[in-house]
Order: structure tokens, then C-alpha cells, then sequence
């Protein structure tokens, strides 16, 4: 069993309870740390290696030999296992022109040089100019078939705080109300289906970063922990932490891994023997004031040679062609980043990210930038479902999201913006609309200690 350095124990177990400060803050509670998993299927990944870790991958390769039996709740490892074709990167199959060699269905590529300056909010234009790999399906309705959209199972969640309720959902009361979403039941569903749309996109892998045999692993904000769990499933010998501001992880989780209450822009405050591997974030750009810091403190908690890796949409919706334009879908992506912007938060951070991390002292600082099809418009049956997820995922999520920001950030009414997002939901469920999400993938290394060289793989 994982034994937390930070939190008492009394009979195995610790329950997440407020601390009695005066300030009321709730610093590294402990969800739930000693209950055995019930028997459950593993996240196996879709390529492994005859040996668990050895060898440098991917994150979620090569981690776990063991075979078991496939539930629902990891419906997704067969869809993904299942993809024929890789999966779109931006600049990909370009001819020496630098234009996409598939018969003029994608734009010209961009040049792929990281840009630091703002973006105009009057136009969603910036990143259009790149090859997603996708082409639009002319007979899309038709070649949909029996496709359904996906359903998320849930698993028991604790129930260990009094929430707040706003607009019929409920949201985290420890720092109330600095991250936007809720985090009811509705809400763990769609993080749940997310996960899958995830796990589709990387053909099953948890992440990009090429980690080499993790023993300690922390994840910032990991919602319902699914992240986490799968994560410890592939690795048992890695201790895995999952952080939230929100503790509504299942009660039942690996012995490797255990779930706190905290927020990641606060000093950390692990020992100092205490180091990390990796650490994961995902879709976290809305959610920070300051994305420097949370850097800062990743490299500092990091053994030498571990690494950081961020996964997250670039907020302005992208479009392979010029069939938003005019949409409530762009207007009301024009008013998501001014809102947010209103409200202190740089909601196009996620092409800042490698910048950042190189000057905070990281190395080997990639950027990888993949599309998720924001519907079924593009041609072949893996992008179609891929879109499809996508599509129930945000019209999931968008009421909540939309508004706190339009609300909150710039000052609508509430009958005013559900008037919107009538016609919003319209735009992203019509099949002639061909946009997309851009969705950064960032990870680099704390240099190794001077004078040692590479770890050997285990």
C-alpha cells in the first residue's frame, strides 16, 4: 500500500476532511488511499513490449503484460486499438511546396515557428493555414450508418464535501470558483468520455512524453482519476497521485495510486525527498492565472531526467475551410476567449507552453499538435467516430463552461446566452460545418545532474 508522508493514518485509511485552519483552505486531504481495487479490467495499451518497462516509450506503451478481460468502461481501447489510420499531426504529407498532398481538402501547411504574440480576437483565422489530415466526406449522413454516439459508465464517487450549486450544477467549493466547470454526476461522465476521446486520439496511449520505468507520477487535476487509475494499472510499480480541486474520485482504486485535494498554483509542498517522474496535465489551460508557476514548481518536484507533459485544445476553433464563418459556433467561440480573457485567464496559453517550459530550464522541449474532428464531417469510419465522441463530449460540456464565462466574464444574461447556444448546438452537430480542435501536446525533460548521463532503462 501507498503511504502518504503528508497526511496521518489510523486504521489504513484516511478520509478527506477539511483541516480545521482559520483560513478554511483545504491543503493535500487525502480522498481515499487504502482500499484494494476490485477486480476490473487493465488499460493495456495497444502496442507492448515482452518485458514491462524496459526501454524507452510512450507513455502508457509497453507498461503492463498482464491479460485481462475488457469492461465497458474501457470501451475505448478497442476503438482505438482498432484504427486504421494514424492520426492527423499538423504539417504532415506535405509536398516541397509545403502543401498537403490529398487533393486540395486541407489548407497550405503553416510554417510550424512558435509565435508569442496575442492573437486578434476578431478573427479565429491564426492556425488556419495548416494540414489536419482530414478531408471532408461529401455523403457524410449516409456513410454514418449505425454508428452510435458513445455512452460513459460511472463508478462509486465519494461524496465528502457540501458543493456549490450554480445554473442547476454543482461545483467545488475549495477555491470556489476558480475552476469552471461543475463536478456532478453529469459532469464526471463527460470527463470519463473525454478520457476516451483521449485514448482514441493517441491509439491508447496515456501521453507522448518517453518516460523511461516511472516510480512516482503525479497528475494535476485529475478530475475523476481515471487518468490516474489507468496510469497505475500500466505501471504497478509507480506510485501515482492525483490532485483536484474537486474529490470526486472513486472510492476503490489501484494500490498504486491515491487521489488529494489541492491546486497546483499553491507552493507545493511535498518533502524534499520527495521527487517526481512525470507529471501529467491535461486540458488544464482554462484553469490557471499563472502557467509559469505551475512550471516552476514541476521542475523543481522533478528527479533529474523526469518529465513534464502537458495536453491541451488551443482554444480558437479551427476550421479546414470557411464553413464556421458566420456561425453562432464562431461567435460564440469569439466571446469564450474574450470572456475568459475578462476573467484573468490566457485562454491561448497551450502555444506558449514550450516557450515557457525552455525558459524555465527544461530541455528536450517538444510540441506536438494533433486535430480532434470537431463532428462526423471527415471522410473514413475511425475520424467519423473519433468526431462523433467529440461531439457529445462538447455539447456535454459546453452549457456549463459557457455560462460562467459569458455570465461572469462578460456580464450576459443568462436568457440571453441559452438563446445562443441554440443555435450553437445547431452549428455543431450540422455535418457541413467542417471544424476542429487543435490540441497541443508539450513535454520536456529536467536536465539530468552534472556529471551523470542517461538513466538506464529498467
Amino acid at each position: 500500500m501507498l503511504n502518504s508522508p503528508d497526511a496521518d493514518r489510523q486504521d489504513g485509511k484516511t478520509k478527506a476532511e477539511p483541516t480545521s485552519e482559520a483560513s478554511g483552505a483545504v491543503r493535500h486531504v487525502e480522498v481515499d488511499q487504502d482500499k484494494q481495487l476490485e477486480e476490473r479490467p487493465s488499460a493495456e495499451p495497444q502496442v507492448r513490449s515482452d518485458k514491462a518497462g524496459s526501454g524507452d516509450h510512450t507513455v502508457g506503451e509497453g507498461a503492463n503484460d498482464e491479460s485481462t478481460e475488457e469492461g465497458p468502461r474501457y470501451a475505448y481501447l478497442e476503438a482505438a486499438a482498432t484504427m486504421a489510420s494514424d492520426t492527423p499531426r499538423v504539417g504532415m504529407g506535405e509536398d516541397e511546396a509545403g502543401h498537403q498532398r490529398n487533393n486540395g481538402d486541407t489548407l497550405p501547411t503553416s510554417t510550424g515557428q512558435q509565435t508569442n504574440d496575442n492573437s486578434d480576437l476578431s478573427s479565429l483565422s491564426a492556425l488556419s493555414h495548416i494540414s489536419t489530415g482530414l478531408s471532408v466526406d461529401s455523403d457524410a449522413d449516409s456513410a454514418m450508418g449505425d454508428m452510435a454516439s458513445p455512452m460513459s459508465t460511472t463508478s462509486l464517487r465519494s461524496s465528502i464535501y457540501e458543493f456549490v450549486e450554480e445554473h442547476g450544477r454543482t461545483f467545488h467549493r475549495y477555491k470556489e470558483g476558480k475552476y469552471w466547470m461543475p463536478n456532478d454526476q453529469l459532469e464526471q461522465e463527460r470527463l470519463d468520455l473525454q478520457h476516451s476521446v483521449f485514448m482514441m486520439l493517441l491509439k491508447g496511449r496515456l501521453g507522448l512524453a518517453p518516460i523511461q520505468n516511472p516510480q512516482s507520477v503525479l497528475d494535476l487535476g485529475t478530475g475523476t482519476g481515471i487518468w490516474a487509475i489507468d496510469f497505475a494499472h500500466l505501471y504497478p510499480t509507480a506510485e501515482v497521485l492525483g490532485t483536484d480541486l474537486s474529490p470526486i474520485q472513486p472510492d476503490y482504486v489501484p494500490a498504486n495510486c491515491r487521489f488529494e485535494v489541492d491546486d497546483a498554483e499553491d507552493d507545493w509542498i511535498y518533502s524534499p525527498s520527495r521527487k517526481f517522474d512525470y507529471v501529467h496535465l491535461r486540458l488544464m489551460f482554462h484553469t490557471f492565472t499563472n502557467h509559469r508557476r505551475v512550471i516552476d514548481s514541476a521542475l523543481e518536484h522533478l528527479r533529474p531526467g523526469g518529465w513534464m507533459e502537458w495536453q491541451d485544445y488551443y482554444a480558437e476553433i479551427q476550421c479546414v475551410d470557411d464553413t464556421m464563418k458566420g456561425t453562432a459556433l464562431e461567435r460564440w467561440n469569439k466571446l469564450y476567449v474574450e470572456g475568459g480573457k475578462k476573467l484573468g485567464r490566457d485562454m491561448l496559453a497551450p502555444r506558449r507552453y514550450k516557450g515557457m517550459m525552455e525558459a524555465a530550464g527544461f530541455t528536450n522541449v517538444t510540441e506536438e499538435r494533433l486535430v480532434i474532428p470537431g463532428n462526423a464531417w471527415p471522410r473514413g469510419k475511425d475520424q467519423k467516430k473519433l468526431g462523433l465522441w467529440q461531439m457529445t463530449n462538447f455539447l456535454d460540456g459546453i452549457h456549463a463552461v459557457t455560462m460562467t464565462i459569458f455570465t461572469k466574464g462578460l456580464g450576459m444574461a443568462r436568457e440571453e446566452v441559452e438563446l445562443l447556444l441554440v443555435d450553437v448546438r445547431n452549428d455543431i452537430k450540422n455535418l457541413g460545418v467542417h471544424f476542429y480542435f487543435l490540441t497541443y501536446f508539450v513535454y520536456g525533460q529536467k536536465p539530468e545532474a552534472k556529471g551523470k548521463g542517461k538513466r538506464a532503462a529498467a
